[in-house]
């Protein structure tokens, strides 16, 4: 851990960034306190010329060494005084991140940038007319990007649009996120929404709470039809959405299917099987009868020991021999995840992984980096788990990236996380054509998704203003069942306001 102390202060929004950026090379980092000696101090210095010429200067003193960088960037404008906070931010986050790289001797790839959607912004500067060029250069002074990973972006990009060519105009619909909170075990970085389906079903949970989405999506439903609202994807997500049984999964797709509108014009259904031992042939009968071929195999690692380490109760076996019963079935669009940077695995149990996924060949292969989320138990209890450093990490990253592309796979979609192993990346691969249409549209932010179900969030995009805002369903299943009729109500109004409808 370091203690951060800036000199002079800045507002807290700054103090944030600064933070973010310096925690991208020591863990823990802390803004200094008044009774905090500090490991860490920095002297910003900057100034605003009469034509728009910011200039920025950090001294960054470290264990009796002085660390320097200058930074200077010219705009055309002067900008509304929104923008020039922003620029202001930007530069300062530059010199920042130079003096700490003149220090630790680590070059970071992604630069300045501490957000989760790198591609979003590329997106803007195509859509304000720049050339890929002109973005190029762009991400290299203002943020400071490594020509690899922009030439990443520019590739993902290029994909998504060929997949959804109008991107920029699916804003007019809406996508569907329907979470099923149960799992049989939660595993030990995850975060999300996952409780035990065995104890929950025991208290009678699993029902009620399967009582109270089927009456979100018949509401729901109805709401899209009397607003002649379309839909271009649907995602059942969680938790793993095939913990509950066959006939509960057919219910629900039938009630889907009533109830939705222009089914038939929906262009993508997915529906995550993560855990492989909740997959079964009654399960995948489901599924194709109701035309639902795209779903999700996780192996997350194919080492046992790390799969018990991690508190996935399945073996490696099992994801194989899933695989091969989902693609028997007919599944033909089959998603697995790998997750560079687990407990006690290196570069060759990374390779091991890969191995083994070359003899299914997956239609799309999602590579993540670890992340330390605060409610893990993985971060609560770090000295449990060995996790690879940033070498390894990177190493295992750049092999991710080497295989994917000798095996004909595109990188399609890109997200990055707080706390992230090596300040890396999560990346979708697919093979031509077989892009997740939900992952483009909620990763880019493209359009509002309506989130129904428990921990299920609702993202309202304002395509006039560029707003966006988020409803949350409750998380746990408990609190769920007792409010979901008031959050949908809810709901229903925050979307009304958006789409300008009155009531009836």
């Amino acid at each position: 851990m370091k203690v951060l102390k800036i000199n002079p202060a800045y507002p807290q929004d700054f103090m944030r960034v600064f933070h973010d950026i310096t925690n991208l090379f020591f863990e823990d980092t802390k803004i200094a306190k008044k009774e905090m000696v500090p490991d860490l101090e920095v002297h910003f210095t900057h100034s605003i010329s009469d034509d728009h010429l910011i200039k920025t200067e950090a001294e960054l003193h470290a264990e009796d060494e002085i660390y320097r960088s200058h930074y200077e960037q010219q705009y055309a404008n002067e900008g509304t005084e929104r923008e020039q906070k922003i620029r202001l931010k930007r530069a300062l986050s530059h010199v920042l991140l130079d003096t700490l790289e003149q220090m630790t001797e680590i070059k970071q790839q992604w630069g300045i940038l501490t957000g989760i959607r790198p591609t979003k912004l590329y997106h803007k500067f195509r859509k304000a007319g720049l050339s890929d060029e002109e973005i190029h250069q762009k991400l290299v002074s203002e943020f400071s990007l490594s020509d690899e990973k922009i030439d990443m972006l520019k590739k993902i990009v290029q994909t998504q649009l060929k997949t959804i060519p109008d991107l920029d105009q699916i804003h007019q619909e809406v996508s569907i996120y329907i979470g099923i909170p149960f799992c049989p075990t939660k595993c030990a970085y995850c975060t999300f929404p996952a409780y035990a389906i065995q104890s929950n079903r025991k208290q009678g949970r699993v029902a009620t709470f399967l009582d109270g989405l089927h009456y979100e999506i018949e509401e729901m439903g109805k709401w899209l039809k009397e607003n002649n609202i379309k839909i271009t994807s649907v995602y059942f997500g969680g938790g793993t959405p095939t913990s509950i049984e066959a006939d509960e999964m057919d219910a629900l797709y039938k009630t889907m299917f009533d109830s939705f509108p222009h089914m038939e014009a929906v262009r993508e259904i997915t529906v995550e099987a993560g855990r492989p031992d909740t997959i079964t042939e009654e399960k995948l009968e489901v599924l194709k009868k109701w035309g639902i071929d795209r779903i999700s195999v996780n192996p997350q690692s194919y080492t046992d020991e790390t799969l018990k380490a991690i508190g996935r109760h399945h073996s490696v076996q099992e994801t194989i021999d899933k695989f091969w019963m989902a693609r028997k079935s007919g599944m033909n669009n089959i998603n697995m995840d790998l997750i560079i940077g687990l407990p006690n695995e290196g570069l060759d149990e990374f390779e091991h992984s890969i191995e083994e996924t070359e003899k299914m060949m997956p239609e799309s292969l999602t590579v993540h980096t670890l992340s330390f989320k605060r409610a893990s138990e993985m971060t609560h209890n770090k000295e449990k788990y060995k996790v690879a450093d940033r070498k390894t990490a990177e190493a295992m990253m750049h092999r991710a990236h080497s295989w994917t592309e000798e095996h004909g796979y595109t990188p399609y979609y890109l997200y990055r996380q707080k706390n992230i192993l090596g300040n890396l990346e999560n990346v979708g691969y697919s093979l031509p054509g077989e892009e997740s249409i939900y992952n483009i549209a909620i990763m880019e932010e493209a359009q509002t998704i309506i989130g129904l179900g428990c921990g299920a969030s609702t993202k309202l995009v304002n395509n006039a203003t560029g707003k966006i805002n988020q409803y949350h369903n409750p998380k746990e299943p408990a609190q769920y069942i007792l409010t979901y009729q008031d959050a949908f109500d809810k709901k229903i109004d925050a979307l009304n306001e958006l789409y300008d409808i009155v009531k009836k």
